[in-house]
């Protein structure tokens, strides 16, 4: 069965809020991350007009389901979601876990629906971008069209990279990419890149890798008794940054 005929699961939720007024994107903090990354302010102040509203999600509702139509692209303003697709017997299958200053929906250019579901970690607060106007503007302007194609070709070398990590990296590398990964993700962002919490539960992490619950679980406690990390429930410390990295290095499979 193609991807997009998927059954979607959960539903989409009827508790999503909506935030009448729309933020600038001139002001926004995320704004070196998202869509207005290298406008002028001309093009940017364009961009801020396609905004419709922002909306929040609470956590553990969906933005969107798989097979609903594709109207909108969203900008994560706060929190954070993962993205996911069910097989026909209901089993979920983990994609990401995209975060502030991200982009998420694009995944229904393709087929004008959307493919995958997007379930928020936390309460999580987006801007809704209607594409089909974000289209035209960005014909008439050539810096948005290039910023938004880079944007494209960022989640495609994501899920490339991703790939590498399921089919060639032992266990306890793919836990130590994924950590890497959050700490760039979160330095990037003006954040701590040593201390974080994980929004997302061990049984995800797991999904995600395409490990066990159990993997994860003794991976992160070995690091820990290595001096690598300290975890302590969802908070994280990463202590020896070149000995993750190292593990990286080794010989894989």
């Amino acid at each position: 069965m193609p991807l997009h005929e998927l059954p979607a699961y959960p539903r989409p939720s009827s508790r999503l809020a909506v935030v009448a007024a729309p933020p600038m994107c001139s002001s926004c903090s995320l704004k070196g991350l998202c869509l207005p990354a290298g406008l002028e302010a001309g093009a940017m102040k364009r961009l801020g007009e396609l905004i419709s509203c922002r909306r929040r999600i609470r956590r553990g509702d969906s933005l969107f389901t798989a097979g609903a139509p594709f109207r909108s692209i969203y900008a994560i303003r706060s929190g954070s979601l993962k993205s996911c697709v069910y097989s026909e017997d209901g089993q979920e299958q983990i994609t990401g876990f995209p975060m502030a200053g991200e982009l998420v929906g694009l995944d229904g250019i393709a087929h004008g629906q959307h493919v995958i579901n997007a379930v928020a970690l936390e309460d999580t607060e987006v801007c809704v971008i209607g594409f089909s106007m974000l289209e035209e503007i960005a014909g008439q302007v050539p810096q948005l069209q290039r910023q938004l194609h880079r944007l494209m070709s960022r989640e495609i070398v994501g899920d490339r990279q991703f790939m590498m990590v399921l089919g060639t990296m032992r266990a306890d590398q793919r836990v130590a990419a994924f950590l890497l990964n959050l700490s760039r993700r979160f330095e990037s962002r003006g954040y701590s890149a040593a201390e974080f919490h994980l929004r997302m539960t061990r049984r995800e992490i797991g999904n995600y890798l395409g490990i066990e619950l159990e993997t994860v679980s003794r991976t992160l406690s070995r690091l820990d008794d290595a001096g690598c990390i300290a975890v302590d429930a969802k908070l994280v410390r990463i202590l020896d940054r070149s000995a993750l990295v190292g593990l990286l290095a080794e010989p894989a499979r």
